[in-house]
């Protein structure tokens, strides 16, 4: 048994049965591989020759004499040592304990935290300046991914008293610097509450810079605003239920250049936005068709916004403008991706063989001749059971039409930013 306590340890054989019952402990055992691979080997015992390839252990000394001296002055009675003074292996009497919750939980509420060390710290460095602070049974160093010590650790005592004396000391130095001390448990509790005042700070950054590109959208939209100062026409009147934007388009084809049209079909009135003076596009047109401008040979009042009026419905009409881009994105049209129809994005009849024959489909059941449906049927049967090079070719159905400014845009291969238009068909602001 490497157990004698009538014989006092010099300090390097202290550190020798430290270091090695460190190797056989609770903490280190479960998680060191090798050393479980060697204790299977025979019977717990592990040759002192695979022992001082141990990094620490060979620092302290190489010579089995030394370290069996030193194991047999250990009063902890944690290691034996073998009748041929070779092998070492940890007591039978005190198995490992078993890990599950409330091992672990026990463990919690023995640790501690301590921040404040400098990062070039040593592990004996550690263990020295722990020596007089409670009985330590395990010292984690703190380290980054790239392995390089953070300046705290987490330290194990042997009872929870142990450690909460320790944290209950005023005033902990090392050397000169403050150390911050912590029960684990509670050190876990404030590093989650500042995760949360992060995350919440980082929000409300978020929303902070969204405010002021909000503002600064606000101030480039008031930017152009004055820009588009005396654009703006409104007319009203009697106008027939099927006047459209295209009758405004036609009756200013030459005299002004539209860039917006805020007229729904049916509707008594409405804005035009054109891209320069709308005074110069309205007496244009009144010289053209005369002064009595008429939409479809109905009288109309047009009126050149000013002022306020003018900004709000030039805001409007801005606003509009946006909300018909962002349903165009949000359909996801051939031109902008998005996710398109079903068989573009593999939908359930992509690659599946049609129903060909042997169903009748009438226009109208009621107006079906049982005689000529039988005639249908049996026309059908045959062209299914036919070989598909036999069976009559059925033209593919045709695309649904896109709008004419937009086919002609894509076939002059103008910029994507060109070809998009608005729901009236003129540019966007």
């Amino acid at each position: 048994m490497a157990e004698n306590g009538a014989q006092q340890m010099s300090l390097l054989e202290k550190k020798i049965d430290d270091q090695i019952e460190y190797y056989f402990g609770d903490h280190n055992l479960p998680r060191d591989k090798f050393l479980k691979e060697q204790i299977q080997l025979d019977d717990g015992w592990v040759p002192l020759e695979t022992m001082i390839k141990f990094n620490r252990l060979s620092c302290l000394t190489t010579d089995f004499k030394v370290i069996l001296e030193a194991l047999s002055k250990s009063k902890t009675g944690l290691l034996e040592i073998s009748e041929d003074k070779t092998k070492i292996r940890r007591s039978p009497s005190k198995p490992l304990p078993e890990i599950n919750d409330q091992y672990k939980d026990v463990i919690k509420h023995r640790s501690v935290y301590v921040k404040g060390f400098p990062t070039d710290i040593t592990l004996d460095e550690l263990k020295e300046w722990f020596n007089d602070k409670g009985n330590v049974e395990n010292i984690q160093m703190r380290r980054t991914l790239q392995r390089q010590f953070k300046g705290s650790v987490f330290v194990v005592f042997d009872t929870d008293d142990s450690a909460k004396k320790f944290v209950e000391q005023k005033d902990v130095k090392y050397k000169d610097a403050e150390m911050i001390v912590l029960l684990k448990e509670d050190y876990f509790t404030k590093k989650n509450e500042d995760r949360k005042h992060h995350r919440a700070e980082v929000k409300a950054k978020a929303k902070h810079e969204k405010e002021e590109k909000q503002k600064q959208a606000e101030d480039e939209e008031m930017k152009s605003l004055d820009e588009q100062t005396g654009c703006l026409l409104k007319f009203s009147g009697e106008l027939e239920d099927q006047t459209s934007r295209e009758d405004l388009q036609e009756l200013f084809s030459g005299h002004g250049m539209i860039k917006w049209i805020d007229f729904t079909r049916g509707a008594k009135e409405g804005t035009i936005l054109f891209k320069s003076n709308a005074k110069e596009a309205l007496d244009k047109a009144k010289a053209a068709h005369g002064d009595n401008l008429q939409i479809k040979k109905k009288d109309v009042t047009w009126e050149l916004l000013e002022g306020d009026d003018e900004k709000e419905t030039l805001k409007k009409i801005i606003e509009d403008q946006q909300q018909s881009l962002n349903r165009k994105r949000g359909r996801g049209g051939r031109k902008f991706g998005g996710r398109g129809g079903r068989r573009e994005r593999g939908g359930r009849d992509q690659g599946k063989l049609q129903y060909q024959g042997k169903k009748t489909t009438f226009e109208s059941e009621d107006e079906c001749d049982p005689e000529t449906a039988s005639a249908e049927k049996k026309v059908k049967d045959e062209e299914a059971e036919a070989p598909l090079s036999q069976q009559p070719k059925t033209e593919p159905a045709s695309p649904k039409k896109r709008a004419l400014d937009d086919v002609k845009a894509e076939e002059v291969g103008e910029p994507a930013s060109k070809q998009l238009k608005t729901e009236n068909g003129s540019e966007k602001l």
